[in-house]
């Protein structure tokens, strides 16, 4: 099965971000998913972004390198929102990845030094409208998804952000479900390439 690195969104672990890692740990997949807020959460996404705004964004991708660090290369890098920042930088910078997962958001390939890496598979979910999606990270996942051969964006109807949180007042149960099985297609589709 797959090895996935799977970072939170800016609310941090919450109870909903760890019942995905434990769905796809159900479907047989080995996931590790690190805590960038030491243990902190919170009850607004506008509090969390605040918080990693004070941490600074360059230093939630350096913890999300460091705890890659102790990983084999092979892995499907995934991240909610805030954390695609570290998904994405890993995916695009270490070598070996299979494959990677971006949640309600999506960062220009520049951002990290250059095109995305050739043969890395690539799916990216969003509600198409949510206002983030629409000022720019959207436009992102479509230059993405059109560079790279072996990538997918889907895009799901409403304005929610966190939709696949079950924790939080965004979740959708229809798009969260359809989201979790393209993933685990996607998932399935890594393993058996292997």
């Amino acid at each position: 099965m797959a090895e996935v690195l799977l970072f939170h969104h800016a609310q941090g672990q919450t109870t909903g971000f760890l019942a995905f890692a434990d769905e796809l740990r159900h479907a047989g997949h080995t996931v590790h998913a690190p805590d960038l807020y030491d243990g902190r959460t919170f009850a607004s996404i506008d509090e969390g972004v605040a918080y990693a705004k004070k941490v600074g964004f360059g230093a939630i991708a350096e913890r999300g390198k460091k705890a890659a660090e102790s990983l084999p290369h092979g892995l499907v890098y995934a991240g909610f929102s805030l954390g695609v920042v570290p998904a994405q930088s890993l995916a695009q910078t270490r070598p070996g990845a299979k494959g990677a997962l971006f949640f309600s958001a999506a960062l220009p390939a520049e951002e990290f030094g250059g095109p995305w890496p050739a043969g890395v598979p690539l799916q990216i979910h969003m509600m198409e409208g949510h206002k983030w999606v629409q000022e720019g990270d959207l436009d992102a996942a479509r230059k993405l998804v059109g560079a790279a051969p072996r990538a997918e964006l889907f895009l799901y109807p409403g304005d929610r952000h966190l939709f696949a949180d079950r924790s939080l007042a965004d979740y959708d149960p229809k798009a969260a479900a359809e989201m979790t099985r393209r993933v685990l297609a996607f998932l399935k589709k890594i393993d058996s390439t292997r």
